[in-house]
């Protein structure tokens, strides 16, 4: 009779299969609720890291003396006013840009033609292109009729005109569009002013709901948490704010029209990881294209942003707060695509300081870990 070794198994791991079934379902469950939510979502995410950036400026206030009430109405209203005029000096820029367009036409064209091939290559296309023109010409000719056959009788052109709005249906339809994103303004405005308000309050709220043992040190920790974060907001804030200015500035130097424009941008498109500076570098590229006759306005922009977000990037940001974030890079590309999936332009704009976020809340929140 032969005798086998006894094979003991190891113990049975707590991370089944029922429970991976329920972190799907609950993982499932989250992401419906940011998708279907997101017209509030957004405008409170919003409002919550415009409080994170202008946390300093209402410590700063309080610390001279004011009450929180007046240092918050404060902050907020200045604010206000800076995004406000940013938002008038981008209209009128705009405005002018699409004025000015139709004037750049001819110049591009001529370069894009420059650059479709050879001389000999380009009349002969030029010679083909008027060839179909007279082509074109001569079917839209009208045949003469046969002679036989009496001439068709020509069809009747029937115009449709929509009875002309009243005065209340013009308001509503110049109105109507501007619905929405004054709504989103109003409730970024309406929680902000809120969660500036009650920063203490909802901190211990967050904490009885978190369920934390300690809450002396809980608290100590999210506070820890809650200023890391603002002084990283912040920094990033007036980054991405001077790279704008030296993009605005450095385009206006070369010639390029509508430089605040393309600072603008610039500034905003540095939220986003990796890509966003040189996404920004595209449309003053071709405006420069189109505006100058030769090439050096062209080459002069593409050095510009060739030169100033590598030293943004990796000379600047890592002197101003580091690389410890707690985020690598593919961390940051997965969390970019996530966000900007579940809200579009606005999530990808949102997506590094959304994960930065709950990476730092995490380390400090035993419940988050």
């Amino acid at each position: 009779m032969a005798f086998h070794p006894v094979v003991r198994l190891p113990p049975r791991s707590d991370l089944n299969l029922s429970t991976i079934a329920s972190a799907f379902i609950v993982a499932a469950a989250i992401i419906a609720f940011l998708h279907i939510g997101r017209e509030i979502l957004l405008p409170l995410v919003i409002a919550t890291l415009l409080a994170f950036i202008l946390a300093p400026v209402i410590r700063r206030l309080r610390g001279l003396g004011l009450w929180n009430g007046p240092s918050v109405i404060i902050t907020v209203a200045l604010a206000i006013g800076a995004l406000g005029g940013l938002g008038y000096i981008l209209a009128l820029q705009i405005t002018q840009l699409a004025t000015d367009l139709p004037k750049y036409e001819s110049t591009l064209r001529t370069k894009i033609g420059a650059l479709s091939g050879t001389p000999a290559a380009s009349a002969t296309l030029d010679r083909a292109a008027e060839t179909l023109r007279d082509l074109q010409e001569e079917i839209a000719k009208p045949s003469p009729p046969a002679r036989t056959a009496p001439p068709a009788p020509k069809p009747l052109l029937v115009e449709v005109r929509q009875p002309q709005p009243t005065g209340l249906e013009a308001i509503a339809s110049l109105v109507r569009p501007l619905l929405s994103p004054l709504a989103t303004t109003a409730l970024v405005i309406l929680f902000l002013l809120f969660i500036l308000l009650g920063r203490e309050d909802l901190r211990d709220r967050f904490l009885r709901l978190a369920g934390t043992q300690d809450l002396q040190r809980s608290t100590a920790a999210l506070d820890d948490a809650g200023s890391r974060l603002s002084r990283f907001f912040l920094m990033q804030t007036v980054l991405n704010a001077g790279f704008g200015i030296v993009i605005a500035v450095g385009l206006t130097i070369i010639g390029v029209p509508n430089a605040v424009v393309w600072g603008l941008l610039a500034g905003f498109m540095r939220y986003v990881p990796f890509v966003g500076g040189f996404i920004a570098a595209f449309f003053p590229i071709a405006v420069a294209a189109a505006v100058d006759p030769g090439w050096s306005m062209m080459l002069w922009t593409a050095a510009l942003f060739l030169i100033a977000e590598p030293v943004a990037g990796h000379i600047i940001e890592p002197l101003l707060y580091g690389k410890h974030t707690g985020l690598s890079p593919v961390a940051i590309v997965i969390a970019t695509i996530f966000w900007t999936i579940l809200w579009g332009p606005i999530g990808l704009l949102l997506a590094t300081p959304l994960t930065v976020c709950l990476v730092v809340l995490g380390k400090h929140v035993e419940a988050l870990r």
